[in-house]
């Protein structure tokens, strides 16, 4: 799973668009028609899935950055450069013809495609285990399901399309489906997934497991305000067994990868097919001018304020380790290790979901249950694992909160969570200042909208 497999071939196979058409079929019918015909074949495909959560509008630059740079903590030190793309997420100016936003909707929509693919054929194709064909199906829900839950909360309303597109015309017409629906789509994928899915184990810790199913639903339902079933399926990852908390040293370190917290990665290697398998992370978002070694060439595109730094205390074990500082007193996210070939090449995985987030979703869950008494346990797991002792404040609802929240931001810092939580708790307006909700949702690319006139735009774009 860290290389692309066959990248060269499953990309002239699957992904065949043009700027001038709609971006939902990267499938050249023809050639994947007499290709996908046996399990080796299939299971190419199958790996092009995962291939595409490294692309640059998913995991590797793009959705980090629209989780991040919207919110309070992170900013942009160079918003002009790069075509603004990054300056107008911090700004909240995004405009229609950004190429971040067209690669969102891009990439999102390459990697649908491909699940789909794998999800129509899979049965037709004589597999040696019932078991992996299995385990396929669940995967392949599961990563459609992450695709359209990133597409929805940046986008609203959003195509839902769950079969694979043979002919491109097919692409043409087809509405926004309203949000609850997507919504309905991403838990059925999700909870058909969890009964797929095995229990996770040495030999399949790189690949989607029961856990990683059973948090992301339990995160959209902690979205939609679905407290009590968002609360079944988080405890059911914690009675699982299968992840703990590790020591922040060794959270995010390159030698102690897929580690007893992380549930889901996307997951990246440095110095393979020329330097072209390493993530992006490193170079677009440590402070411009740093430098290691002889490694120049960041960007600047999400750093992180003075002020957010000051918010650990000195006996906090994350400080500098989550979060390291220049001597210019600039703070960055220190999760991203150094690349040693090239300043694009970096080995960290992308953790997309992990162990510490269903501790600290289940206590803003029970505090919002009215059990406060079971939010500060959840609590105290993390404050102690980093060295700060039991929650000693008030035990009421408000006060709950704002510790929950705080450990939020300290733990999860430039994981791609802040700006989703913001939204999800409807706190733009209190906590950024944002009295216009159409900022609230992305434009949908310009470039979509003129391909075709049954994509209708977002509010205010």
């Amino acid at each position: 799973m860290k290389r692309t497999i066959y990248f060269l071939i499953v990309i002239a196979l699957v992904t065949a668009s043009c700027d001038n058409e709609l971006i939902q079929n990267p499938n050249t019918s023809k050639v994947a028609d007499s290709f996908y015909s046996n399990e080796a074949e299939l299971e190419e495909a199958v790996n092009a899935v995962y291939a595409s959560l490294q692309f640059t509008g998913n995991f590797d630059t793009a959705i980090p950055a629209m989780g991040e740079l919207p919110g309070e903590d992170a900013y942009d030190q160079t918003p002009a450069n790069d075509g603004g793309v990054y300056g107008q997420l911090d700004d909240y100016n995004v405009i229609a013809q950004s190429g971040l936003i067209a690669n969102i909707w891009k990439d999102a929509y390459v990697g649908i495609q491909r699940a789909n693919i794998v999800l129509n054929r899979i049965e037709n194709i004589e597999y040696d285990s019932e078991e992996i064909r299995k385990n396929r199906i669940g995967e392949m829900k599961f990563i459609r399901a992450l695709y359209y839950f990133n597409l929805v909360r940046i986008f609203g309303d959003v195509p839902l399309i769950t079969k694979e597109i043979i002919n491109p015309q097919d692409s043409f017409g087809q509405e926004r489906t309203p949000v609850n629906e997507v919504y309905t789509q991403i838990a059925e994928d999700l909870a058909e997934a969890i009964d797929l899915l095995p229990i996770r184990n040495e030999s399949n810790k790189m690949r989607v497991v029961k856990s990683a199913a059973q948090t992301l639903l339990g995160k959209v339902e902690l979205t939609l305000q679905n407290y009590d079933q968002a609360k079944l399926h988080l405890e059911e990852v914690v009675s699982s067994g299968a992840h703990n908390l590790v020591d922040v040293n060794e959270v995010f370190s390159t030698s102690n990868e897929l580690n007893e917290e992380i549930i889901f990665a996307v997951q990246f290697s440095s110095g393979i097919n020329s330097n072209s398998e390493g993530s992006d992370a490193y170079r677009m978002f440590n402070p411009t001018g740093r430098v290691v070694g002889n490694l120049t060439g960041t960007k600047g595109h999400g750093v992180l304020k003075s002020d957010f730094y000051s918010l650990y205390q000195n006996n906090d074990q994350r400080k500098d380790v989550y979060v390291g500082t220049l001597e210019s007193g600039v703070a960055y996210n220190n999760k991203i290790a150094v690349p040693t070939t090239v300043v694009g090449d970096a080995e960290s995985d992308w953790v997309v979901l992990r162990y510490a987030d269903v501790l600290l979703m289940l206590a803003e869950i029970e505090n919002e249950l009215g059990n406060q008494t079971n939010a500060i346990n959840y609590l105290n797991q993390i404050r102690n694992r980093v060295g700060l002792g039991d929650y000693n404040g008030l035990e009421d609802k408000s006060s709950v909160f704002t510790e929950v929240d705080l450990q939020r931001r300290l733990e999860l810092v430039w994981e791609g969570h802040r700006w989703f939580d913001i939204l999800r708790q409807n706190r733009a307006s209190e906590v950024l200042g944002i009295s216009d909700n159409a900022k609230l949702l992305m434009p949908l690319p310009a470039s979509q909208i003129a391909a075709d006139p049954a994509l209708q735009q977002n509010p205010g774009y």
